[in-house]
């Protein structure tokens, strides 16, 4: 799928747009890029129109300029929704993805139509405690990838997939990984626990595979009980549960999005 550019940006999208229906953006983890959503842009083309970015310094996403930073992402893909007179969508968010969709709904709520948010955590209620261990682990993982990106991405397969398919295409995509956008990755804090909670007037998702970390589980657990939202963890799935589990997770998907079109 050919990359398009958001003038005066450095971010790259791709479009998948079939016509008057519904739109479903998709925002990936962190260290890979939009191709982590291949069997999504499969399963729903033609059902929706699609949207996914390249998150700064990711993918095709690397045309930058001083001044660009992480903390403008929602911004740039309003300007998307702006250029292609997108009235509001259905919002999908993996791991990193989940604290922009969040970001996005708190700056523009009148355009989401929902949020779903697999293997993320509340960013306007993320404990200190468990906000200093998962810095702790990343600071872990970027002393790896200082010394060899290929090191980096051999670790990072089994702590982000758990069959072999996933954590084989999570690689593929994280080798192409660039140490100096790890930059980026650092105005994150800005965007967490920065903004009072509110009353949210869209359906909410949240879920994680069953393999995924415990601490991880435990957040998901809690955000639904303390939000009673929808919850789910995957059989069989890791951390990026799209690519573990990807016909499980669009049929559950597929499903919640229908609820929520049909409370409207």
């Amino acid at each position: 799928m050919e990359s398009l550019y958001l003038e005066n940006s450095p971010i790259a999208y791709y479009l998948d747009n079939t016509g008057n229906k519904e739109w479903i953006v998709f925002i990936h983890a962190a260290f890979v890029d939009r191709r982590m959503f291949e069997k999504q842009f499969d399963y729903f083309s033609g059902k929706y129109n699609l949207l996914a970015i390249d998150i700064l310094g990711h993918g095709n996403s690397i045309r930058t300029r001083k001044g660009d930073s992480i903390e403008k992402t929602s911004d740039w893909i309003n300007r998307i929704f702006q250029k292609h007179n997108i009235p509001a969508a259905h919002f999908v968010g993996v791991s990193l993805g989940c604290v922009f969709i969040q970001d996005f709904a708190d700056k523009y709520e009148n355009k989401v139509l929902s949020l779903s948010c697999f293997g993320g955590y509340d960013v306007k209620n993320f404990d200190a405690d468990r906000q200093k261990a998962n810095a702790k682990a990343q600071m872990k993982m970027m002393l790896k990838a200082l010394f060899s990106i290929k090191w980096f991405a051999k670790a990072n397969k089994s702590i982000s997939a758990y069959t072999s398919e996933a954590q084989t295409a999570f690689y593929k995509m994280n080798i192409r990984f660039k140490k100096h956008s790890f930059k980026y990755l650092s105005g994150l804090n800005k965007l967490v626990n920065v903004s009072p909670k509110k009353e949210r007037k869209y359906g909410l998702l949240v879920g994680c595979g069953e393999y995924d970390i415990p601490m991880e589980i435990e957040i998901v657990n809690e955000w639904a009980e303390y939000e009673n939202c929808d919850k789910v963890i995957f059989k069989n799935a890791g951390h990026c549960v799209n690519m573990d589990v990807p016909q499980a997770f669009n049929s559950f998907l597929e499903n919640f999005l229908q609820k929520c079109h049909s409370k409207k």
